[in-house]
C-alpha cells in the first residue's frame, strides 16, 4: 500500500483495531485519514461499547473511565484554531457495562483504579468523532504506561480479548511514528515519505511482522526495529498498538486498512487484528 492510500479490509465480529490518531486538527483539515476515519465506522458492525486505549492517558498501573452519565471531552492541547475547542464529544460512560471490562482485567491479574472524574482526551475523542458522530455508543477509556514493556500492554489487552465476543470494541489509539522533534525539520509541508526514510522503513518493518505473524519480534520492537527509538523517542504512542494486538487473541491476522504520512514524520497506518481463519498460521 502507498502512502496516502486508504484501503477498507472485511472485518470480523469484533476485530480490535490498532489507529493513528494523528494531530488534535483531524476533524478539521481535509486529509487521506479524515476520509479513512469518517467511512470506517459505518464499514464495521455497530458494537455494543467501546474499550479505548489513548496514548495521552499515562498512569502508573490500569486506570479505566468508570462511572456514570455523559463523558466530559478534554481538550488537551494548545494553540490550535478555537474550532477544535468548542468541539464536544458527549458519548456515555459504559456504566454497569464497564464492570465486564474491570473484571476481564482484575481475573487477568491486573489491579485495576477506577477513575470517575476524568473525561476523554484527544486520543479518544478525535478519532471517535469522526467513526461514530453520534457519540451514542458507551465508551471507556483505559490507559497505558510507559514504565512498562509491550509485553505487559499485550497482556492487558490479551485480558480484554473475550469482551469482543459480546460485541465490544477494542481500540488502541496511538502513531505508527511519532517524533515531534522531527516535525519541525520540515515545517510541516511533506505529506509523503520521500525524505524521510526511517519512518517508512519503521513502518514497513512493523508491517513485515505483522504479516509473518512474529509476535516475539513485535513485542521487541525497541531492540528489533530499525530507527525504533528516532520513530519512537518514547513510547506512548506504540504502546496502545500492543492492547490492540493482544486484544485478537492467539491466533490472528492483521490487515493493513490505512497508510498515510503528515508533516514528513507522522505515519498514520492503522490495521484491523482478526481472528486468523487457519489457527495453524500463528
Amino acid at each position: 500500500m502507498d502512502a496516502n492510500e486508504t484501503t477498507l479490509a472485511p472485518t470480523d465480529t469484533m476485530a480490535s483495531l490498532f489507529i493513528s490518531h494523528g494531530a488534535p486538527t483531524l476533524p478539521i483539515e481535509d486529509s487521506p485519514a479524515r476520509a479513512f476515519f469518517s467511512e470506517f465506522g459505518n464499514s464495521i458492525p455497530r458494537p455494543k461499547a467501546i474499550v479505548i486505549a489513548s496514548a495521552h492517558w499515562d498512569t502508573n498501573g490500569v486506570s479505566v473511565l468508570s462511572g456514570s452519565g455523559t463523558l466530559s471531552t478534554i481538550h488537551d492541547f494548545y494553540g490550535f484554531p478555537s474550532e477544535l475547542y468548542e468541539m464536544q464529544y458527549p458519548a456515555p460512560a459504559l456504566g454497569v457495562l464497564g464492570d465486564k471490562v474491570i473484571g476481564s482485567l482484575e481475573d487477568a491479574g491486573f489491579k485495576v483504579e477506577l477513575e470517575q472524574e476524568r473525561g476523554l482526551d484527544h486520543g479518544a475523542w478525535v478519532p471517535l468523532k469522526l467513526m461514530f458522530p453520534n457519540a451514542d455508543i458507551p465508551v471507556a477509556q483505559i490507559s497505558v504506561n510507559t514504565a512498562r514493556s509491550p509485553e505487559y500492554h499485550w497482556r492487558l489487552g490479551r485480558a480484554l480479548a473475550a469482551l469482543k465476543n459480546d460485541d465490544y470494541l477494542v481500540i488502541g489509539s496511538g502513531t505508527m511514528t511519532h517524533n515531534l522533534g522531527d516535525v519541525g525539520d520540515f515545517h510541516g509541508e511533506k505529506n509523503n515519505f520521500d525524505e524521510v526514510t526511517y519512518v517508512e522503513e519503521f513502518s514497513r518493518w512493523m508491517e513485515a511482522r505483522l504479516a509473518a505473524n512474529e509476535t516475539n519480534a513485535l513485542l521487541e520492537y525497541r531492540e528489533r526495529a530499525p530507527n525504533a527509538k528516532r520513530a519512537h523517542p518514547t513510547a506512548e504512542h506504540i504502546l496502545p498498538f500492543y492492547i490492540a494486538l493482544g486484544a485478537a487473541g492467539v491466533s490472528w491476522q492483521a490487515n493493513l486498512i490505512h497508510r498515510s504520512c503528515i508533516y514528513g514524520v507522522i505515519n498514520l497506518d492503522a490495521y484491523a487484528f482478526h481472528v486468523a481463519r487457519d489457527p495453524q498460521s500463528h
